[in-house]
């Protein structure tokens, strides 16, 4: 980015096109791309899912209920990687729109076993193709091969950290 001549402070362009920004040291970042990646898909599933009022968190916790009934709140939250007391938050959300259940665990009388109610199955069942759609639209540009080392490096990349 362009210096000012009285202050050495940067000048923004007056173009406003990205391909005459200097990115700096951000082109080499792999948290930059990353972000810039994860607004992009955000924005295209929250476009796919306006009319559920779901977030892709949101999705990811159903998904994971619906495959493991029974499962407990700290499990849940280890598995999507989020505090336990942001996952209450999470599941009272989801509780008060009728679509997860808190029942006493068969196991462990300190926890719950989550569950979907009837609603929460139905919705889950909904949004699954619009998933489907959206995951093919946002990895479109990429072959199969690309689109699983792309997951494989991600992982590699959440474990490492």
């Amino acid at each position: 980015m362009r210096q000012s001549v009285d202050d050495n402070v940067p000048i923004a362009r007056r173009t406003g096109d990205d391909d005459e920004l200097d990115f700096d040291v951000l082109v080499s970042l792999v948290g930059y791309h990353l972000r810039r990646a994860q607004v992009a898909v955000f924005n295209d599933f929250a476009g796919q899912m306006a009319g559920e009022q779901i977030t892709p968190g949101q999705f990811g916790v159903i998904a994971l209920i619906g495959a493991n009934p029974g499962l407990t709140q700290s499990a849940l939250a280890r598995a999507v990687g989020i505090e336990r007391s942001t996952m209450v938050a999470v599941i009272d959300a989801l509780e008060s729109r009728g679509i997860v259940e808190r029942r006493a665990s068969p196991v462990d009388r300190r926890s719950y076993a989550l569950v979907l109610t009837d609603t929460g199955q139905e919705m889950l069942a909904r949004l699954k193709p619009m998933v489907a759609d959206h995951e093919a639209r946002i990895g479109g540009g990429l072959t199969d091969d690309e689109r699983r080392q792309l997951i494989r490096l991600l992982k590699k990349l959440a474990d490492g950290v």
